[in-house]
């Protein structure tokens, strides 16, 4: 089927509009970033009058961001790894064995995703209160207690793209390797994980993300000690003034470990996500 010239103009204007959605956002932050504060704060001009990278320097003495960038790492990495650890185990019993309920907990799996987060914060700020009162153990303002929120938001769907990635693995596989003597946990290390790499990058970069950019419970679940980027950006708006070109400084360097992320595991991600739905 020949693509018509008015089809052909039509998705040139889309892409063009959707380009300069994206770019054009990207290089006020840029621009912005590289001005002296004086000239953020008298007008807008879409050319820095003056090139200044001041605010790369001062930015870290504005707030600690060295502090925020390493709680974010620490959290986001770990939230991540435990993500996907706990995901392969459940997807593998999920996808290779029929057992009463299966379909009832993937369904309820999925169905988490439709609650807003705003829902669970006040539950889990009185649980972390209370456990930490009946038990010693500090989760509320903790990295630890923001690690097993952060993976309670990506646990199910990660558990239910796996089921779907590890569904489009033939069984043919592990009835191979069952003949050769292995057992369920060395077909699921040698075979299948081997198998599923873009499937457990694409949960990978997924629970990363979503650990890195959250706001809401980062800025009620942390303190001064741990708390993350996405939260520390605020400290640069104060009530005398608001350091535009910081914030934007800061924002591109925060971004460079998601986006650098994102481009090296870019084909693993797309081709996980693609094999998991059409499954």
């Amino acid at each position: 089927m020949h693509e018509t010239a008015a089809e052909r103009w039509s998705r040139r204007i889309v892409l063009t509009l959707l380009t300069l959605f994206v770019v054009i956002p990207l290089y006020v932050m840029l621009s912005t970033a590289i001005k002296p504060l004086s000239n953020v704060r008298d007008s807008f001009t879409w050319l820095p009058q003056k090139v200044s990278f001041e605010a790369f320097v001062d930015m870290w003495d504005t707030v600690p961001l060295g502090q925020y960038l390493v709680n974010s790492l620490i959290v986001s990495t770990s939230a991540a790894v435990l993500s996907v650890a706990i995901a392969i185990l459940a997807a593998y019993a999920t996808s290779r064995w029929r057992f009463r309920g299966r379909g009832l907990f993937l369904a309820s799996a999925l169905s988490t995703q439709m609650f807003p987060g705003i829902l669970f914060l006040l539950p889990l700020f009185l649980i972390y209160v209370n456990v930490g009162r009946a038990t010693g153990i500090e989760l509320y303002a903790s990295r630890t207690g923001l690690i097993i929120t952060y993976l309670t938001f990506s646990l199910p769907f990660s558990i239910w793209m796996l089921v779907g990635y590890f569904d489009s693995i033939p069984r043919e596989l592990d009835e191979a390797a069952a003949v050769d003597g292995a057992g369920p946990m060395r077909i699921l290390f040698r075979v299948l994980i081997p198998t599923a790499v873009p499937g457990i990058l694409a949960v990978t970069v997924y629970a990363f993300m979503t650990a890195w950019g959250e706001v809401l419970f980062a800025s009620v679940m942390t303190d001064e000690t741990t708390r993350t980027v996405a939260v520390g950006l605020a400290g640069y708006s104060t009530q005398y003034d608001v350091y535009w070109n910081q914030i934007m400084a800061a924002s591109l360097v925060v971004s460079v470990p998601v986006v650098a992320a994102f481009l090296f595991l870019q084909k693993y991600f797309v081709a996980g996500l693609t094999a998991g739905a059409v499954k």
